[in-house]
């Protein structure tokens, strides 16, 4: 058992029965230290989102340091297993605020994309619009040749876009593998329709070549009414926050955030029990496994 936490033997997806057709649904975490990836290995996640600053910023790239220790816990944690590593897919996002960038920014992301599948990474997860709130063709065309035929994951960018549907269509013929969204609302749970739309519209129009990822403000006790919603994968951070007395200097409670085994245990429950057609019950009360909101993953 890695690190002492409870490890699940089954795959890292989901087989749901859709209708006549049997489709599989992914777990993915957001994690920001390599403990989160020890975690995601241990629940049989398929894939972690790494990045830093997220419950502050909404996620913004993790240093080049934090990636080689992440890649070092997901091979062990394979070896471990006996089974391929879960696959380290980073944030490629340089800055704070919206998703229109200038030349400058999208150099930077560009090398970070390079140096990120360079040193290892299964994916990237990034995300560029124009001034009309468009897809940024040029931006994600650029992004994706950088990651040199590894995945790429549209982030929540796609959340603000004018239209999600035309979004889609272009992400796909730009050779995106996936988009990550909350269908348009705070939390997953509440933009059903149109992740279900969007899911509809990927499986059958576009055929199955991209997928639809349902992400953010995501609860353990959400994930059932997203797998039926039709959706690829199911992302979360699990996160909760740790207060250290000892820090900042500058003020503020010095709290940091860490990947809360529990919740990953119980979110992975809920994606079995999906498949299988039972419904989880989180756990009540406080502690430190209780169910957290991932308010921006």
């Amino acid at each position: 058992m890695h690190g002492g936490r409870e490890r699940f033997p089954s795959p890292r997806r989901c087989t749901v029965q859709s209708g006549a057709q049997r489709r599989e649904v992914a777990l993915e975490l957001a994690v920001q230290d390599p403990a989160g990836v020890g975690v995601a290995a241990d629940v049989g996640a398929r894939r972690v989102e790494l990045c830093v600053a997220l419950g502050a910023t909404g996620g913004l790239t993790p240093s080049a340091g934090l990636l080689d220790a992440a890649l070092d816990v997901a091979r062990a944690a394979g070896v471990e297993r006996g089974a391929p590593a879960v696959e380290v897919h980073v944030l490629v996002r340089p800055r704070p605020g919206g998703f229109t960038y200038d030349a400058v920014d999208l150099d930077l992301q560009v090398r970070d994309v390079r140096s990120a599948v360079a040193a290892g990474a299964r994916g990237v997860v990034v995300g560029a619009l124009d001034a009309a709130g468009r897809v940024d063709v040029a931006a994600v065309r650029a992004l994706v040749d950088a990651a040199a035929g590894n995945e790429v994951t549209f982030h929540r960018a796609l959340d603000v876009v004018t239209d999600p549907v035309e979004a889609l269509d272009l992400l796909v013929d730009l050779g995106v593998a996936r988009v990550l969204t909350s269908g348009g609302a705070p939390r997953s749970v509440d933009g059903l329709d149109r992740l279900r739309a969007l899911a509809t519209h990927a499986h059958d129009a576009l055929e199955g070549r991209i997928q639809v990822m349902a992400g953010g403000g995501v609860r353990p006790q959400d994930v059932g009414a997203l797998v039926a919603a039709g959706v690829d994968a199911v992302h979360l951070s699990a996160k909760r926050t740790v207060h250290d007395d000892a820090g900042p200097g500058g003020g503020g409670d010095g709290g940091f955030e860490v990947t809360d085994p529990g919740i990953a245990v119980v979110a992975r429950a809920a994606l079995d029990a999906a498949a299988s057609g039972h419904a989880v019950r989180p756990p009540d009360g406080p502690g430190p496994h209780r169910v957290g909101d991932d308010a921006t993953g």
